[in-house]
């Protein structure tokens, strides 16, 4: 019997997991730590290691988990715990409107996709060169970053006994991660306007509502390139 064609064989549930290895390197530098330090933060607030499993592994969402910590063990009402992790999480809304969830296939897939979307996630997926990844390659992707974060804070809340409750430069970890990915996308683009609208609308959301600078900024970086993009289209003319 011939050998099908390659372009014509399904693709391995493996297929793609080698180059998400090398995708997710750099992020797994940023994500593990700040892992690490989660799980020391639940070893030392009193709770059982597995806590840290169970958070990062069902919560997944970053710094929401220090947030929820803290909520659950000042025993706080249902009520501020959804609101707390919507303004939070809030942000995720601007995601999904560029996130490749398209090229994943498969109803179980796509579920773990819009659940693993993470910042590190969206930030790798939004590059120049990312527009080429096959599904397969950003679901493994997400899952090897849902796999370091949840991996670091297990072990740190095994070792939670023997690290110190804080680190000094721990917590500037994945903020360092993020500042090499604008530098990264920044390089791949050289587009200067685009950082400098997210500057201004950081220092306005910032002035304005420092209590919800977050969902402050993300609204109004989002109108500012809905206007941008208007303005090009109209100045292009009606066949850009």
């Amino acid at each position: 019997m011939a050998t099908p064609p390659a372009s014509s064989r399904t693709p391995s549930a493996w297929s793609g997991l080698v180059p998400a290895l090398k995708d997710s390197g750099s992020v797994g530098l940023g994500a593990f730590p700040m892992g690490v330090a989660f799980g020391v933060l639940v070893a030392h607030s009193g709770l059982a290691w597995w806590w840290a499993s169970v958070f990062s592994g069902l919560i997944y969402a970053g710094s929401l988990e220090f947030l929820f910590l803290g909520l659950v063990l000042t025993t706080a009402p249902l009520t501020q715990i959804a609101l707390t992790a919507f303004l939070v999480n809030f942000r995720h809304v601007f995601y999904a409107l560029s996130f490749p969830l398209h090229r994943v296939r498969g109803r179980a897939a796509k579920a773990y996709s819009t659940f693993a979307l993470s910042d590190e996630a969206y930030a790798v997926t939004a590059g120049e060169a990312a527009q080429t990844f096959a599904g397969r390659r950003v679901l493994w992707l997400q899952a090897l970053i849902h796999l370091y974060w949840a991996g670091g804070a297990t072990a740190g809340a095994l070792l939670g006994s023997f690290v110190p409750a804080h680190i000094t430069g721990l917590e500037f970890a994945v903020t360092a991660l993020f500042t090499v990915l604008a530098i990264d996308a920044f390089r791949a683009r050289r587009d200067i306007p685009t950082p400098l609208l997210a500057l201004v609308c950081a220092l306005v959301a910032r002035s304005v509502l420092p209590g919800h600078m977050l969902l402050a900024a993300f609204v109004l970086f989002a109108a500012g390139l809905l206007t941008r993009h208007a303005l090009v289209r109209k100045k292009a003319g009606p066949h850009a």
